[in-house]
């Protein structure tokens, strides 16, 4: 169709007059395109004289919080209030409808602020510290929050694999924080991560791949440490990397169980019929009975299970009455050894008694033995001397 039209246009032009209804005719080098000192890639601060007007219009975002977050905000919240004060950007905390709002206000020139003051108060309701939520207000700091709460819905492996992304002591996480140079927090059902575009796009991989269960982070960690490694060479900067990275294959991959029903023996004959309900009361005589009887005997029969079931009851309630059996040989057998023992110290004792008793005589006897020798010799002694 457009085709159609730039022809007959040009059928329509007068000659010697260019038709200038045609594809990128904009598209002439400018002076500035091929100058190797402007680095395209750098990001320049926001200067207040590009905006000396402000802004025509107000914007306000406001984000819920839970409840357990409420004490913790009101005590940051004038932390939060002098940061954001600085950009000309207003700030609410509604502790009645747990909510935070932030809106633009005369003061406000930078009309980017407002959605890092957004991601702000979404960083503070996901438990991330004040301190480290202001700095995604700077240009060079981004933020993602990864939903993973509806990815599976099983949520024992929810808890499992979400403790696969922290690992012990949460050395996991750390060495993926320090790999991609982002702040990562584990909290609940999402993930929040601060750092650059590069680092936030593979942190989202790497914990959707984990709680996915594509791959496992320690994978994702030996290949960023490869990568880290080849960035450093610079004659690989134009070359395909996926010789260098390695292929990690799933080994526990879940088969299928196969059928194990037993088949039966095939029989041409088919099943015995089932008796019918006249064929069974035809068999216990209930046909031949009156309805008086039939209901008689249905009301005796009720009674009967009724009192069955109150025995059971009251035999079960009886049982919490009846006291527990004592292990008589258990007893017995302390009782027996109690009975040694105390005869043992009795017989040491008595023992002890007669060594001392023993002593004591012989003591004497000696004594005795040495007291008539002396006087023997005196005698003697005596006898010389006259």
């Amino acid at each position: 169709m457009a085709s159609d039209v730039e022809a007959s246009a040009a059928a329509e032009a007068p000659e010697g007059k260019k038709n200038w209804k045609r594809k990128g005719k904009h598209d002439k080098e400018k002076p500035w395109d091929q100058d190797p000192t402007i680095d395209r890639w750098t990001v320049d601060k926001f200067d207040p004289s590009w905006n000396e007007g402000g802004l025509l219009e107000v914007s306000s975002f406001s984000t819920l919080f839970p409840e357990y977050r409420e004490k913790y905000l009101q005590d940051a919240w004038p932390i939060v209030k002098g940061a954001l004060k600085e950009f000309g950007v207003s700030c609410e905390l509604n502790l009645v409808e747990g909510s935070m709002t932030v809106s633009t206000t005369r003061k406000t020139r930078d009309p980017y602020i407002i959605l890092k003051a957004r991601d702000l108060i979404k960083l503070l309701s996901r438990s991330v510290p004040a301190p480290q939520a202001i700095k995604v207000l700077n240009d060079e700091m981004n933020c993602d929050i990864i939903k993973i709460g509806s990815i599976i819905r099983n949520k024992e492996r929810f808890v499992k694999r979400r403790e696969r992304l922290l690992g012990p002591n949460l050395s996991t996480l750390k060495a993926i924080e320090i790999l991609t140079g982002c702040y990562i927090l584990v909290q609940g059902n999402t993930v929040a991560a601060m750092g650059t575009f590069k680092g936030l796009k593979q942190v989202r991989k790497v914990v959707e791949d984990c709680i996915k269960n594509i791959k496992h982070p320690v994978y994702h960690i030996k290949e960023l440490l490869i990568k880290r490694e080849l960035a450093k060479n610079p004659a690989l900067a134009t070359e395909s990397w996926n010789r260098f990275l390695p292929n990690f294959k799933k080994k526990n991959v879940k088969q299928k169980k196969p059928n194990t029903k037993e088949k039966k023996q095939y029989t041409p004959f088919p099943p015995p019929q089932q008796p019918s309900k006249i064929d069974l009361e035809l068999e216990s005589g209930e046909y031949f009975m009156s309805d008086k009887k039939k209901s008689a005997k249905k009301w005796q029969d009720k009674l009967d299970k009724q009192s069955e079931k109150s025995e059971e009851k009251k035999r079960k309630r009886e049982a919490a009455f009846v006291p527990p059996k004592e292990n008589t040989q258990s007893t017995k057998t302390t009782d027996d050894n109690n009975g040694i023992a105390d005869i043992a110290k009795s017989l040491k004792k008595k023992a002890k008694k007669l060594r001392n008793s023993e002593a004591q005589e012989n003591v004497k006897i000696e004594s005795y033995v040495a007291s008539n020798e002396e006087s023997h010799s005196k005698k003697k002694h005596k006898s010389s001397s006259m």
